[in-house]
């Protein structure tokens, strides 16, 4: 059985608001994802695994700008090629969209995201100190950066 990405539905939000508590000290509600759902600037898939939700990953984007939001990946199913399967999904779809740049903060003590989002190019950028409670911990900011069309 292999993984799957489907775009987020209301019939999720309860689901993911479960993997949230599990993966976040800070979780989104069941209405954050709402919210995103109808939002015409969010791009936000399920990953699935049978009939399982295993995983999630989203980005907001402006013009050509896109920010990801989340990604989090239930820990029965890390170090399993989840994360990968959404990193893909989203870079797809934010180069479907035109976008010419991503961004993500990430925890500094994350070294497994780190290593995962350096796999795929992204290069770190920044810091914002205390940006994260719970407990307090500066940020990683990374930056992808889509290859100019060469004419």
């Amino acid at each position: 059985m292999e993984y799957k990405l489907i775009p987020l539905d209301k019939a999720h939000v309860y689901e993911l608001e479960a993997l949230e508590k599990m993966c976040f000290s800070d979780p989104w509600s069941a209405g954050s994802f709402l919210e995103e759902i109808h939002n015409p600037n969010a791009v936000f898939y399920v990953c699935t695994y049978g009939d399982k939700i295993i995983g999630y990953a989203g980005f907001l984007y402006v013009l050509d700008e896109g920010y990801i939001a989340n990604v989090a990946v239930h820990p029965d199913f890390r170090r399993k090629g989840v994360g990968e399967t959404l990193i893909n999904g989203l870079l797809n779809k934010a180069s479907d969209l035109g976008c010419s740049f991503l961004t993500l903060e990430v925890r500094s003590s994350n070294t497994a995201a780190i290593s995962l989002y350096q796999k795929y190019g992204f290069i770190p950028c920044g810091i914002r100190r205390g940006f994260y409670d719970k407990p307090t911990e500066d940020a990683i900011l990374m930056k992808y950066t889509f290859k100019e069309p060469i004419d």
